[in-house]
């Protein structure tokens, strides 16, 4: 499956156009990576706490996209783009999509 962020894939034409593709996951703060991360926040740096749960909860929403275009014939995805909102107080949404399509 090839996943872009452009509209186009270089050296290869869009033959059809399945529709919008999505996958999403929403992740609650986890007490103990909170609680280590409230200390870094102290001393300041990065807190990789967070780093690794996003990068996790992306490359799930991904790969639930990706699975939904598979499931419509598709062999690639143009457009991909994220999307982050709060579901309620220590809980958010991330979400992937894009353009799922068929190349020649």
């Amino acid at each position: 499956m090839i996943v872009v962020t452009t509209e186009q894939v270089p050296g290869r034409q869009i033959t059809k156009t399945l529709g919008v593709v999505k996958g999403n996951t929403v992740r609650a703060r986890d007490f103990a990576k909170e609680f280590a991360a409230f200390l870094k926040n102290l001393v300041g740096g990065e807190l990789i706490e967070y780093t690794e749960v996003i990068a996790q909860s992306r490359e799930q929403a991904m790969d639930r996209m990706i699975e939904e275009a598979e499931g419509l014939g598709a062999n690639a995805i143009v457009g991909l783009r994220f999307s982050t909102c709060y579901v309620t107080k220590g809980a958010a949404e991330i979400m992937a999509y894009g353009t799922a399509v068929i190349l020649e």
